[in-house]
Parts: structure tokens; C-alpha cells; sequence
């Protein structure tokens, strides 16, 4: 555990991520019982004055919820730097400028976050020094190992905070007191009563004018190489001894290693599709090659699907099926359980509305138990009744749950590295043949349900 956390340094201060993610993140934290008083300083590369660093950061505040007293005292107090990262000197002149123990979060591109890295070897870091870093980390295996390397020299793994607001979703959360505190679900979680799992994340939004890293990433890498991954790990792991930052990632890591493209077959494990233009919600949206800023030569997939397996005692032989797409009819983010069907039932019923599912929803969060039940009325015809529940809401949003475990360097929330090298060992062969041609891409209307052949 570093020392206590004086100041939060936010690289890239003036960007997209920080106004509508991260400042209201921490305006969350800091109004919550988890707040305390700090420091916030913010960098970037073009100028602005404090005042107009404070009138950001007061509006973002505002976003987020609420303003408490102590998050407007540190908006009062806050500084604005404008520095260039990549550069030793000016590490050094923000490094002095902080009060205590510094957190340095990277709110920046990539090849600018590693830039910044490399000049900070130069730098030396204060004792307790903490970072935090947005995803992508790395674009491929290759580089994502090399980035690591370059982390550890800096500081041990337990004070990096690779960030995944997807694991500070309460419901993802939520998903480990439903398997580890309740007996009837954990006896039926594995291969023996579980046909299939779809982890499924759709959005109605199109791009959104983030083609300068979208059309680079696609669907693939934007959401299944990272999020949905690691949700999956999530959901399959072994039960670990406890919540300890250690054990738990320890667990997801497992599950990882032993993930593959469903039957070895990476050509036949995945499909992509690409939105030409269509209408969602009366918004009229140009096809994805359309869009400002796109090459169409790339062939960007905005939906992907990718199926893999597991290869352990528990998981064998179930396909999990991984899903993200953008300018999809209806918003769909989900973890999906399909159980399977009973083995016999008695004579003289009649109906069949399939097996059991068990539906947990990230938005809005949520709980649905499909079962089968005697028909209202005549009794021998089977009939699905859904038992539902909402999920309390945690006290914090997703990034203000990962801010918090930054601030408290608590690591049970952030990616280590061997899972961020393991999900892209996992993608990196449907990727190859994604890039080699040998998977065609498909088109679907912006506002479909996605490409009509596929079921």
C-alpha cells in the first residue's frame, strides 16, 4: 500500500475523457464516505489559465452528481500546468508541484501515454508514486509485453492501475456475490448444467467522432480484446479465497490462460460486420465508411462477435460468445446463462419453452431467472414465468469506483499485466485472419438488429 495519495496529477486534462468520465468520477468520490481532501492538478499540452482549468472542472463536478463541499474546495484549489509529457524537464517541474504522495493518471493516446513513460525513467519518482492508465495497453501482444516491461521498471506491478471501468460497474461487482454467496448458484456453475454463456454488449450509438482511434481499433480490440473479456473471467473463475487484490486477479488470470478460439478454429470463431446508414431513435446516421475521418480501406468491423472456450475441468465443451457492436436497434449489455435442458420430463406434459436462463444485466442493472413452471391454466402445459430484481445502485459510478482504488492503491479493480497479455494472445489469431481477408465482412443497416444472416 503507497502512502496516503496528496496529490492526483491528470495527464491529458483538457481532453474528452477527463471532462465527461473522469472529473465526474471524482467529484463522486470525493462527496462520498470514501472522499477525502487532496490536491488536483491538470496537464496538457495546450494552455489555459486555472481559472478556466476550475470552471472545467466545477462543470464536470456538477455532471456527476451532487456537489459536496469538498470536492468544491478542491476545484477552488486546483492547478492547471501546461506541459509536455514526453519531456524529463517538465515531468520534473509537475512532479514539484504536487503535495504528498502523487497519483499520475494517463488520460492520453497511447503512443503518448508510452512516450511519457519513457521520459519519466529519466525522472525519478517519488516513494509511493502511483499510476493510473487508460486502456488500450498496447495494440497487439508485442507491444503490450514491451509496455509492461517498461512499467515494472518504474514501479512494482502493485502500484500500476491498468484501467477497466468495466470492472468498477456495480453489477460486474455485484456478479461475485451472486456466485460465491449462494450455494444453488455456484453447484450448477460449470459444464455439467450450463450449455452456453453470451456476454453481449450493444449500443445504439454510432461513432461518434472517435474515428481517430476507433477506426484503428474496431470492435474487436475497442471492446472484446479488453472489457468483455475480462467480464467473461470474471464469470468463470474459480472461487477465490478472497476479494484480495491478489487472489481475485489471480483467478481471472487462470481463466484466461485456458481461453481459446472456440475449437481452435480462429477463422470459424469469429464474424464482423460494418453499419452502412440507417436511422436509431429519429437520428439519421451515415454509413460507417461515411463517417469523418474513416478510411474504408481498413475494413473497421463496429460489431464483432467471437466465441471461445475455455479449456479446464469446469468449462469444457461451453461456448462462451462474445458480442459488441455500435448502431445496434436496441441497447443490449448483458451476461447471459443458458443452462441446459432436463434430461427427461414426465409423460402427459405438453409445451416445451426451452431451458432455464439466468439474464444479468449491466444497464440498467438488474437480475431475470427464466423457469418453467406449470401453466396458469391447464396444469400439465409447461409454461416460462421470469423471477426479477434490481440491483442496489453503489454509492460511486464506474470511475469513481476505479479512482477510488487508484487513491487507495488498491489494486482488486485495476488489469495486471499477465491478463492484459493473455486477452491479447487470445484475440491475436482471429485478428491475423480478420486482417488477412480470410473473414469476410459483412454489412448491416445502422438501427438493425445487425447483419440479417446472422441468427
Amino acid at each position: 500500500m503507497a502512502d496516503h495519495i496528496g496529490t492526483l496529477v491528470i495527464f491529458g486534462a483538457g481532453g474528452d475523457l477527463t471532462k465527461r468520465l473522469l472529473l465526474p468520477g471524482l467529484g463522486q468520490l470525493l462527496g462520498s464516505s470514501r472522499g477525502y481532501d487532496l490536491k488536483l492538478i491538470g496537464v496538457g499540452f495546450d494552455p489555459m489559465t486555472d481559472a478556466e482549468w476550475r470552471e472545467r472542472v466545477v462543470a464536470s463536478f456538477a455532471a456527476g452528481g451532487p456537489v459536496s463541499s469538498r470536492s468544491a474546495a478542491v476545484a477552488k484549489t486546483s492547478v492547471y500546468l501546461q506541459a509536455d509529457v514526453t519531456k524529463p524537464a517538465d515531468l520534473e517541474h509537475i512532479l514539484a508541484a504536487a503535495t504528498g504522495t502523487p497519483a499520475l493518471y494517463f488520460a492520453l493516446p497511447p503512443h503518448v501515454t508510452i512516450l511519457s513513460i519513457a521520459a519519466l525513467e529519466k525522472v525519478g519518482l517519488p516513494k509511493g508514486t502511483v499510476l493510473g492508465l487508460e486502456k488500450p495497453f498496447g495494440t497487439d501482444l508485442r507491444s503490450a509485453q514491451a509496455l509492461n516491461r517498461q512499467l515494472v521498471k518504474l514501479l512494482p506491478e502493485k502500484h500500476i492501475h491498468r484501467v477497466d471501468h468495466f470492472l468498477g460497474k456495480s453489477t460486474v461487482l455485484n456478479l461475485l456475490g451472486l456466485r460465491f454467496a449462494n450455494r444453488i448458484f455456484e453447484q450448477v456453475w460449470s459444464a455439467e448444467h450450463i450449455e452456453r454463456v453470451d456476454i453481449v454488449f450493444d449500443e445504439t450509438l454510432g461513432l461518434e467522432g472517435r474515428a481517430g482511434y476507433y477506426d484503428k481499433a474496431g470492435a474487436l480490440v475497442d471492446m472484446i480484446q479488453s472489457h468483455l473479456l475480462l467480464v467473461m473471467a470474471l464469470a468463470a473463475m474459480e472461487p477465490p479465497s478472497s476479494l484480495d487484490a491478489d487472489d481475485l486477479r489471480g483467478s481471472m488470470a487462470q481463466v484466461l490462460r485456458a481461453t481459446h478460439a472456440w475449437k481452435g478454429n480462429p477463422v470459424a470463431a469469429g464474424r464482423r460486420a460494418r453499419y452502412t446508414g440507417g436511422t436509431i431513435d429519429g437520428r439519421k446516421l451515415p454509413a460507417y465508411v461515411k463517417e469523418s475521418g474513416v478510411h474504408p480501406e481498413l475494413d473497421t468491423e463496429t460489431l464483432a462477435e467471437v466465441t471461445v472456450g475455455i479449456e479446464n475441468w469446469r468449462w469444457a465443451g461451453v461456448p462462451f460468445r462474445l458480442r459488441s457492436g455500435k448502431a445496434i436497434s436496441d441497447k443490449r449489455q448483458q451476461i447471459v446463462v443458458t443452462f441446459k435442458d432436463v434430461p427427461h420430463r414426465p409423460y402427459g406434459f405438453t409445451g416445451n419453452p426451452g431451458p432455464a436462463r439466468l439474464t444479468i444485466s449491466l444497464s440498467p442493472d438488474s437480475i431475470e431467472l427464466d423457469l418453467n413452471i406449470n401453466g396458469e391454466d391447464d396444469p400439465f402445459t409447461l409454461d416460462r414465468v421470469s423471477l426479477d430484481v434490481e440491483f442496489a445502485k453503489g454509492e460511486l459510478g464506474p470511475y469513481g469506483e476505479v479512482l477510488h482504488g487508484i487513491l487507495s492503491d488498491d489494486a482488486t479493480l485495476s488489469v495486471r499485466a499477465d491478463a492484459v497479455e493473455e486477452c491479447w494472445r487470445i484475440v491475436a489469431p482471429i485478428l491475423s485472419a480478420w486482417r488477412k481477408g480470410e473473414v469476410p465482412i459483412d454489412n448491416y443497416r445502422a438501427g438493425s438488429a445487425g447483419p440479417t444472416a446472422w441468427k
